[in-house]
């Protein structure tokens, strides 16, 4: 019975489409604009993937919306209209990645530094960036499915640069998106042989340059007791000036980096003497916040010549066996205005 009650939905829906579609066709902005707009998140996060930039995704998906829209009348029904968005987007985000290097993060392009070491200047490379959590789908949207902590995480964005635009794309729909390979061949204009030779080629590429411990934390949204204690004694080791907490909390390999510097360090030992050191630059505050599912930092700075707290950085924060293995420092302004936060307090 509940089968029959699915396909009856299933059906419904499609059919629903359909209307939606001839409506658009025959010139209903409107119509075109409610049927794209319920994509809009899980295309963005799926440009994210693609690209590792928030402003390039945003400005992807409308490059999406806009193509369709001219072309609507290409669209035969053959696939879903989601499908055929995916489509449009994918080869959207391919023809920007062949006009560009892949993004980066400072232990790729720098020696590591000492924890005294005096902090250079910004430098302009096509950087990694994080992915609010608030632009997420929402929970119980139908495509949150499309989102899962694994696939969102900077380790895995990271990893996912040093694959060819083409590698990248057919990864993220077979094993992200879970697209058939004949589904998957079609998008890319590829044979089926193809797609699963790509496929082999990523995976060996992934399984070199993901990290080799990966968290055991639960993949949904919502952080655990255990990882809202630790981040809380992070932000509290930090407010106190307190060495000793601050490492607690810290795997003896914890990597950190500082884009848009060409700035990171290697260790536990280094990041809290600099911590110690950049200290003395005024009073700080930290709220937390959430990127990449992961748990984030918001860190404001009061300097001694000021009356209020700026909002300074994004720690975004990865965490393996309890403890912290990597921090990233967010501080671009760019980047910042992505989450929304106050920019005082």
């Amino acid at each position: 019975m509940w089968a029959t009650v699915e396909a009856g939905a299933v059906e419904r829906g499609a059919d629903e489409e359909s209307a939606v579609v001839a409506a658009a066709r025959d010139g209903d902005e409107s119509a075109f604009g409610a049927l794209a707009e319920r994509h809009r998140r899980e295309l963005q996060v799926h440009c994210y993937r693609m690209l590792g930039s928030v402003e390039e995704s945003e400005d992807l998906v409308q490059e999406t919306f806009l193509r369709a829209w001219r072309g609507l009348a290409g669209f035969e029904g053959r696939s879903t209209f989601r499908g055929w968005l995916y489509r449009i987007a994918t080869n959207a985000c391919l023809d920007v990645l062949a006009q560009r290097p892949r993004r980066v993060l400072p232990y790729e392009v720098a020696p590591a530094a000492r924890g005294d070491t005096a902090l250079p200047e910004p430098v302009d490379h096509p950087w990694l960036e994080p992915y609010p959590d608030r632009l997420l789908p929402d929970a119980d949207a139908p495509d949150a499915a499309a989102v899962e902590r694994e696939t969102i995480e900077l380790a895995f964005l990271a990893a996912i640069q040093h694959l060819p635009p083409r590698q990248r794309a057919v990864l993220i729909l077979r094993d992200v998106l879970g697209w058939p390979a004949k589904d998957t061949a079609a998008l890319l204009d590829l044979s089926v042989a193809a797609v699963k030779s790509a496929l082999q080629r990523a995976r060996v590429t992934m399984r070199r340059h993901l990290p080799r411990r990966r968290s055991e934390w639960g993949a949904g949204t919502d952080p655990s007791a255990a990882e809202r204690a630790l981040l809380q004694r992070y932000m509290d080791a930090h407010q106190r000036r307190d060495p000793r907490a601050l490492a607690a909390v810290l795997r003896a390999d914890v990597r950190v980096s500082f884009p848009p510097l060409p700035l990171w360090l290697d260790g536990s030992r280094d990041f809290v003497r600099g911590s110690t050191e950049f200290a003395t630059a005024g009073e700080y505050r930290y709220r937390p916040t959430r990127a990449n599912l992961q748990p984030a930092v918001a860190v404001y700075l009061r300097r001694p010549d000021k009356s209020g707290f700026h909002l300074l950085a994004v720690e975004v924060l990865r965490i393996e066996e309890g403890m912290i293995s990597e921090i990233v420092d967010f501080s671009a302004p760019r980047v910042l205005a992505a989450f929304g936060l106050p920019l005082s307090l």
